[in-house]
C-alpha cells in the first residue's frame, strides 16, 4: 500500500510555498500560474473568493476587501501593541470581538467577518490544492513552518487553522531549522558544523544557532527573534518618506486616500526590489493623488538611512541567539541566509562586519529552502528518509499560584519535546488560582498569560500541588496541575473545538460552492 503524501508548506507572511517529498527527492510545486510562490493574500467581491495571485491582483482595486499580512495578526490578541500599530496601515477592517481581532469583508452582498485562523486556512488551502493537482491525489496531511519566535497563542493558532483546512498538521517545524535542514542536506556536511541560519522575510526575522552532524543530525543550540520586524517594515519605511516628499512638493496629504496608498506601496515594493541591484531606483506613477503625476528617485544610500535603526535591531536579534546558544562568533563555521529580505545588500555587508569579514552564505534559493525543510520533515514522517532533529523552546514557561512570583518550569532553550512537574505547598482552605505564563528573559516585564484554572477552597490546610508542563514537538504547551485529580489548563483566548469545528465546516461550504462554479464554467466553455 502506498503511502499517503505528507507536503511541506512554507507558510509566509507576503508568499507561501509547498513542497513535497516524491521518487526519492523534494519537489518545490509550482502553482497554476508556473510560479513556486504563492502569495498570502485573499480577496472578496460580490461574485467569488479569490486567493493568491487573482487576490493579490485586485489588492489595488478592492482595497477593503483584499487581505494579506495575516500572519501578522494570527495568535494575536485585538489590543497587543503590534497589531493596533499595523491596523493604522491596512486598508481593510479589523474589529474587536472579546478582544480577538476578526477580519471583516463584504462579500455577496453582506457583512461577514473571519478569524486570522479562517483567512490562514484559505491560504493553506490554496496549498493544499497546488499540491493536490501535482500529485493527482487528496492530500490530507502536512507539516507547517513557523518563525521559531513565534509564541504559544501563534503556534496554536496556526495549527488551527491547519485544521480548518482539512489538514492534520503533524507538526509545526520553525522556518531556520527547515532551512538548516535544506542546508546539511545540500552540502553533504562531514563532521560536525556550528551554523548560524538568519531568516528575514516579509514580517518576520529568526534566527536559529544550530550544530550540525553527518548523521544528519540537526541540533538547535539557540534561538532569538521578532514576529513584527521584516521587508514590510521597510517598506513602510519608504511609503512614509514618499508621502512625506509628495506633501512637501504639492503640498497635498495623499495619506487621506487608502488607494494611492497602496499604489504608492506597490511602487515603493519594486524600488526596494531595484535597490538591491542598483544604486538608484526610479519610481514613476501617473495620477497618484488629484491627479497629481508623482516622479521621484530614490538611492540606495536614502533607502539605508530611512532603515538604519531597524538594521540594528535585526543585528541584536543576531547577538541575542548567540548568547542563547552560548556560542561565541569565533566558533561559527558559516552564516547561511534565507528570506526574500536578505537579498538587501545592506544585510548582507552589516552581517559580514558583525562576523569578521565572513561572507554570508547566499547559495540557497531563499523562495525554496524553507519548504524544501519541510517537506524533508514531513518524508521523515513516512519514513522516507533519515532525518534526526532536536529544536528548542525559544520562551522560558512559568506558573504563577494565585499572587505568589512566577516561578519558572521550563526554561528558555530546553530541547523540545519535554515534560516537568514541580511542586507546591498549598493552603486549601481559599481557592487557588494555577496561571501559565511565557517569558522573554531579555525583556523581564514582557511576558503572556496562555490561561488559568482555579481550584476551589475547603477545609484541608496544607496540601501538595503538583504543575505538569509538558512541550510537544510543535513547541506548544499543555499544562495539567492536580492536588487530588489532574485538572487540565484551557488556553487563554483559544477558540473551543465547537467554534473550530464550525470554522471547518463553513470552509467546506467554500469549497463546495466553489466547485460546483468550477464545473458551471466549464460546462459553459465546452
Amino acid at each position: 500500500m502506498e503511502e499517503t503524501p505528507i507536503i511541506g508548506i512554507d507558510l509566509g507572511t507576503t508568499y507561501s510555498s509547498v513542497a513535497v517529498w516524491k521518487d526519492g527527492k523534494v519537489e518545490i510545486i509550482a502553482n497554476e500560474h508556473g510560479n513556486i510562490t504563492t502569495p498570502s493574500f485573499v480577496s472578496f467581491n460580490d461574485n467569488e473568493r479569490l486567493i493568491g495571485d487573482a487576490a493579490k491582483n485586485q489588492a489595488s482595486t478592492n482595497l477593503s476587501n483584499t487581505i494579506f499580512d495575516i500572519k501578522r495578526i494570527i495568535g494575536r490578541s485585538y489590543d497587543d501593541p503590534c497589531l493596533q500599530k499595523d491596523l493604522k496601515r491596512w486598508p481593510f477592517k479589523v474589529v474587536n470581538c472579546e478582544n480577538k481581532p476578526k477580519i471583516q469583508v463584504e462579500f455577496r452582498g453582506e457583512i461577514k467577518e473571519f478569524a486570522p485562523e479562517e483567512i490562514t486556512a484559505m491560504v493553506l488551502t490554496k496549498m493544499k490544492q497546488t499540491a493536490e493537482a501535482f500529485l493527482g491525489t487528496t492530500v490530507k496531511d502536512a507539516v507547517l513552518t513557523v518563525p521559531a519566535y513565534f509564541n504559544n497563542h501563534q503556534r496554536q493558532a496556526t495549527k488551527d487553522a491547519g485544521a480548518i483546512a482539512g489538514l492534520t498538521v503533524h507538526r509545526l517545524i520553525h522556518e531556520p531549522t527547515a532551512a538548516a535542514i535544506t542546508y546539511g542536506l545540500d552540502k553533504h556536511i562531514t563532521g560536525t558544523k556550528n551554523v548560524v541560519v538568519f531568516d528575514l522575510g516579509g514580517g518576520t526575522v529568526d534566527v536559529s544557532v544550530l550544530v550540525i552532524h553527518e548523521d544528519p543530525f540537526f541540533d538547535v543550540i539557540g534561538t532569538a527573534g521578532d514576529t513584527h520586524l521584516g521587508g514590510e517594515d521597510f517598506d513602510n519605511r519608504l511609503v512614509d518618506y514618499l508621502a512625506e516628499e509628495f506633501h512637501h512638493k504639492f503640498s497635498k496629504d495623499l495619506r487621506t486616500d487608502p488607494r494611492a496608498m497602496r499604489r504608492l506601496r506597490t511602487v515603493a515594493e519594486r524600488a526596494k526590489r531595484t535597490l538591491s541591484s542598483s544604486m538608484e531606483a526610479s519610481i514613476e506613477v501617473d495620477a497618484l493623488f488629484d491627479g497629481i503625476d508623482f516622479c521621484t528617485s530614490i538611492s540606495r544610500a536614502k533607502f539605508e538611512e530611512l532603515n538604519e535603526d531597524l538594521f540594528e535591531r535585526i543585528l541584536d536579534v543576531v547577538c541575542t541567539a548567540l548568547r542563547n546558544a552560548k556560542m561565541t562568533k569565533a566558533w561559527v563555521d558559516d552564516v547561511v541566509l534565507v528570506g526574500g529580505s536578505t537579498q538587501i545588500p545592506k544585510i548582507q555587508e552589516l552581517l559580514k562586519d558583525l562576523f569578521w569579514d565572513m561572507p554570508p552564505n547566499v547559495s540557497m534559493n531563499p523562495d525554496e529552502a524553507v519548504a524544501y525543510g519541510a517537506a524533508v520533515q514531513a518524508a521523515a514522517f513516512n519514513g522516507e528518509c533519515e532525518l534526526y532533529m532536536s529544536d528548542v523552546t525559544p520562551f522560558s514557561l512559568g506558573a504563577k499560584i494565585t499572587n505568589s512570583r512566577i516561578s519558572t518550569i521550563i526554561e528558555r532553550n530546553t530541547p523540545i519535546p519535554c515534560s516537568k512537574t514541580k511542586s507546591f505547598d498549598i493552603d486549601c482552605r481559599t481557592s487557588t488560582v494555577v496561571r501559565a505564563f511565557e517569558r522573554e528573559e531579555s525583556v523581564p516585564k514582557r511576558k503572556t498569560l496562555l490561561g488559568e484554572l482555579r481550584f476551589e477552597g475547603s477545609e484541608t490546610e496544607l496540601r501538595e500541588l503538583k504543575v505538569q508542563f509538558v512541550v510537544d514537538s510543535s513547541g506548544i504547551l499543555r499544562v495539567r496541575a492536580a492536588i487530588e485529580s489532574f485538572k487540565s489548563l484551557v488556553p487563554k483566548g483559544r477558540f473551543s473545538e465547537q467554534e473550530i469545528e464550525k470554522m471547518v465546516c463553513d470552509a467546506d461550504i467554500f469549497r463546495k460552492e466553489e466547485e460546483a462554479e468550477k464545473k458551471r464554467l466549464e460546462a459553459e466553455y465546452k
